[in-house]
This record gives structure tokens, C-alpha cells and sequence, in this order.
């Protein structure tokens, strides 16, 4: 099933997540917001979410983007994200509302891009970044943001559909002590989902070359999208299907 939608923009670039390669990422923007049950079917198909536009990889030789997603009645976390979990319960306070963008936010963006050496040379993100990029949506988009002793250590932002919850972007200091926090969001989105009632977690994209996307194939039993089929996945299936680069 398809909406209307305008494609914006569907230029070759270098690939953000392997090197010597060119992506092509044809960015569509819907003629009007989509309501849950079409952002599932968007999402069932490979799409993600950038600001206001949707994409999903079109790359002419390579096939490496995996989507990946959780089934929420499958998945058992093992005992580090268990742990994770039972520390930032009693850590963090967790506050779930719609996005904001104000100082501290893109501050705290700004901060794990740099230390966790994410900044693929497009420099110090402004606030208007910011909103472009997380804040202003075509869909159900909120921002779950923790907090330990009264300071801002994390935000994630998700998108929410019918019966799925996707994960757009999680950022957090990497220098809280004794927690992952990046951990503890992909755990707390779990719990959402069952709290809600959503079947799907959707994790974006799983690539098997790419180092800072590898801790998706640690969450399991997982499905990754493989030649237009949803295949299932033990925890740490880390290696791509054969023949999956042309």
C-alpha cells in the first residue's frame, strides 16, 4: 500500500555507515501525516524516519542496511541488558512527552556524538538540526528523556504506530558511571511496547561491516529484513546472508 508522498531528494552520497561506498537514499516526504496503522506498514517495509521525510536504502551494488525489529511475545533479554535495566530503574527518572528542542538537548546531542566518535564530519549541530532532524515528524514521534539526580543524561526519540514502536535516535553522556544508558533505553522501549501493547521494537538498520551498529544483533531472538523477507535471527547472528553484495 502506497501514500502520496513526494520524493525530495534521491542524489548519490557517500555511504554514512561503510566505507568507499555511495548511498542512495531516496528521501520521500507524505502529503499528510500517516496515521499508525500506515507508518506499521512503512515500517514492515524498511522505512526510517528522518525529520519529515521518510527513506529506505536504494543502494545500486550493496545490500548490507538490515532492518532489524524485535518481537516483543519473543524476546528474552540476557542477563547484562536484565541488569542494565534493573540499575536504571533505580537510577534515572524516566519522562515520556513529545520532543523539545532547547539548549540542553542539543548540548547533550552534541556531547555523544563527540565522545562516542559519531561526528561523520558534519560538524556542531545547531538547534534548527536538531528539531529538522528529531523533533519535527509526519508521525507519532516522542521523546522518552532520563534523568539521574535532576540532570539530563539521555533522550531517546521513537515513533509510534499501530502495534509498533520504532526506535529513531538515542543519545546520552557517555560518561555516566556504572550504566549503560544506551542499554537501558533499548530495555525501557521494550517495556513500553508491552505497556502499550505494541508487538514490534524496530532498531533501524542492522549493518555487519559497520562497528557502532553492532550492538543491535546483541538484542535477540531479532528479525532482520533479508531480500524483502522479515528472517528470524538468534542473538548475536552477526554475519549477512551470502551473496548479499553484488
Amino acid at each position: 500500500m502506497h501514500w502520496p508522498h513526494l520524493i525530495v531528494d534521491k542524489s548519490p552520497h557517500p555511504c554514512p555507515y561503510l566505507p568507499n561506498r555511495t548511498a542512495v537514499l531516496p528521501m520521500r516526504l507524505p502529503l499528510a501525516p500517516l496515521n499508525g496503522a500506515q507508518f506499521d506498514t512503512c515500517l514492515a517495509n524498511g522505512d526510517r524516519r528522518q525529520g519529515i521525510l521518510l527513506y529506505r536504502p536504494e543502494c545500486p551494488d550493496c545490500r548490507a542496511c538490515e532492518p532489524i525489529r524485535l518481537d516483543i511475545e519473543q524476546f528474552i533479554a540476557d542477563r547484562t541488558q536484565k541488569r542494565m535495566f534493573r540499575l536504571g530503574q533505580t537510577r534515572l527518572t524516566q519522562t515520556v512527552g513529545r520532543p523539545k528542542v532547547d539548549t540542553q538537548r542539543v548540548q547533550l546531542y552534541n556531547l555523544h556524538k563527540r565522545l562516542r566518535g559519531l561526528d561523520m564530519g558534519d560538524g556542531h549541530a545547531t538547534a534548527a538540526d536538531y528539531a529538522g532532524f528529531l523533533a519535527e515528524s509526519c508521525v507519532d514521534t516522542l521523546e522518552i528523556a532520563y534523568h539521574q539526580d535532576g540532570q539530563l543524561v539521555g533522550i531517546a526519540v521513537v515513533d509510534r504506530g499501530h502495534t509498533s514502536l520504532s526506535a529513531v535516535y538515542c543519545c546520552y553522556d557517555p560518561r555516566v558511571v556504572g550504566l549503560s544508558v544506551g542499554v537501558y533505553s533499548i530495555m525501557a522501549q521494550v517495556e513500553l511496547c508491552r505497556q502499550w501493547g505494541l508487538r514490534w521494537l524496530y532498531l533501524g538498520f542492522y549493518v555487519a561491516g559497520c562497528r557502532a551498529m553492532q550492538y543491535k544483533a546483541r538484542y535477540g531472538p531479532h528479525q532482520r529484513l533479508i531480500d524483502g523477507q522479515w528472517q528470524p535471527m538468534d542473538r548475536h547472528s552477526v554475519q549477512p546472508a551470502p551473496a548479499r553484495i553484488a
